[in-house]
Parts: structure tokens; sequence; C-alpha cells
């Protein structure tokens, strides 16, 4: 496929534009972290949500402060424990005296930006609450439906070392998050960077340097852009392959569903944009499998045993099959 077929048929430049102006303001405070960041921002762009997992002061939780800040949004911050209860996440009935009747209370999953601290040390009950709202954008109490505000987006982090006192998330809520992000320690350089840029001004200070970058009604109009970024039919086909094969491979007892296909669809166009392409190549595909997928299979207890990662093995099944070109 020759690139120039492409050239000037969709206008990305105000989306590119956006993008490097967020890169820079998160660049402010957040040192590194790069893949992390161009990540939420798809996640943001296809309308997905995130799970983060990584050891604690990674910059997880700043970043999604961060995120917030820049877009002009609204943003929670919800710590899970073993005794949250699911009310206390989506909100609860209170009888109201004057009224004599009873009237919804929301709780904090109700805002634009959310950031879920340690999913899995909530109980089954709790995270079961998610469903609804993670999948429809909404959530029903009482029979009455309550709608998210536009943009919703929910950023949930566990840690992968302390494994005492959690709930293993079911397979059923982790297909509902768009990607599985691993954030792994800064290099020294990196650490060198954030020890010299916060000897003499905190967090927080950094914090009140941060500029609004873009509003609502601009996150709609880069996801329309995004709809219309090309992608050639064999690249579509190149996806469903690889998806296809994740259900057929023996050291696979779970493979990924119809809505990783989907969700590597739009994640290949929104990081073709990003970069700023107008059009889908096979890397953005490749690039874009792995953090689509690598939540949404299971490994056999043999290949457990052996210690190979989801990565591994979905980085083997891509180089077994023909890229298109």
């Amino acid at each position: 496929m020759e690139e120039n077929l492409y050239d000037q048929r969709i206008d990305i430049s105000t989306l590119n534009d956006a993008v490097i102006n967020i890169r820079n303001e998160i660049s402010k405070v957040i040192v590194g972290q790069s893949k992390m960041v161009d990540l939420l921002l798809i996640g943001l762009l296809c309308d997905g949500h995130v799970l983060i997992e990584g050891v604690p002061g990674v910059a997880k939780t700043l970043t999604a402060k961060l995120l917030a800040k820049i877009i002009n949004t609204n943003f929670s911050r919800i710590q899970f424990t073993p005794d949250l209860m699911p009310s206390d996440v989506i909100g609860t009935s209170v009888f109201n005296p004057k009224e004599a009747e009873f009237e919804f209370k929301r709780g904090p999953i109700f805002s634009n930006i959310i950031l879920i601290d340690e999913i899995n040390r909530a109980p089954a009950k709790t995270q079961s609450a998610l469903f609804e709202v993670l999948e429809e954008q909404q959530v029903t109490i009482d029979g009455i439906t309550h709608f998210m505000e536009f943009p919703f987006l929910v950023i949930a982090t566990q840690n992968p070392i302390e494994q005492e006192g959690t709930y293993r998330l079911p397979e059923a809520q982790l297909d509902r998050f768009l990607f599985k992000i691993i954030v792994s320690y800064p290099t020294i350089e990196e650490e060198i960077n954030i020890l010299l840029n916060q000897q003499s001004v905190s967090q927080n200070r950094l914090l009140d340097h941060v500029q609004k970058i873009v509003s609502t009604a601009q996150i709609t109009e880069y996801r329309n852009i995004i709809k219309d970024v090309i992608i050639d039919p064999k690249l579509v086909e190149f996806i469903a392959k690889i998806v296809n094969e994740t259900r057929n491979n023996p050291s696979l007892f779970l493979g990924a569903s119809p809505r990783a296909s989907l969700a590597i669809l739009r994640a290949s166009k929104a990081n073709a944009a990003i970069m700023g392409r107008d059009f889908v190549n096979p890397e953005d595909i490749i690039e874009m499998a792995i953090p689509v997928m690598r939540h949404r299979i299971i490994l056999t207890p043999e290949k457990e045993m052996e210690g190979i990662s989801a990565d591994e093995l979905i980085k083997d099944i891509i180089a077994k099959i023909e890229v298109p070109r």
C-alpha cells in the first residue's frame, strides 16, 4: 500500500496540534511515561476506559489528574477498599422529609474523568456495580436510569505486587477496558530529571502551571476525525486474523472476543491520527494489539508455569501472520 495514495484526504492538523500541546503540558510535570500518556489519549479519543498496572509511585494518579485539568473537565478519585459498598461508588436513594419522597444522591462515579485506585481491592459486589456504567455509560437505580455526562473516562489502577486482600477482576469486567497499560520504573536519566524538577518546586506547584488545552466540544470533533481515518480492507482482515488466532492457539485457555477486534480497529485509527497520519498502517495494528489483548486472553496453566507472558504470546501470534503491504 502506497502512503501517498492517502495524502491530503483528511485534515487532522487541529487534532495533531492539540496532541502535541497536551504532551508538552504533561511533560511539565511527568518525566517519561510517554507511552502511557499516548495510550490514555487514545483511550479518551476512542471513548474507551483504561486499566493501568504498575507499582506505587510511577505517576499513575498524577497523570489522570493532569489529563482532567488539561481537558477542563471534572475529576473524581475513588479509593477502592475491601469494605467499599456499591452505593459508595454509584450513589443511593435518600429520603427527603420535606418532599416526603426518596431522591437519588449521585456517587463519585458521576464525573468526567474518574480515577479508581486499586480497583482489585474491592469485593465482587462492588466491582459488579461498574459493569453497566463501563459499558453503557449509565447507572440504573430503583428502575430509573441516570446517564453520565460527556466525556466519560474511567482510569483504573492495580498493583501487580501486593496481592493479599485483593479480588481478581472477572473476565467480563476486564473485557470492558480498552487497554491494559503496564507502567514500569523510570530510567536512571528520567529519575535524575524527576529529582531536578522537584527539588525546589512541589508537585502541586507544578500542577498549577498546567494550562487547559481542549474543550469537550473539541473532543467530539476529534472523535469524528478519527472515525474518518482510512484503513485498507487488507488491514481489517489482518486484525481479524490476529484475534481469530488467539481462539485457536493451543497455548491459550481463552482467546480474545470480537470486542477486542473492534478495540484494535478504533485504537489503530486513533494511533495513526495522533502520529500525524490520516491512514492506518500495519505498525499501528501491531502496536495496539498488545495493550488491547493482554488482559483479554488467558494462558493455559502449562504456559503460565513456563513463565511465558501474554505479551510474548501475542507477539508470537502476530509474527506468524503475513503482514499486508
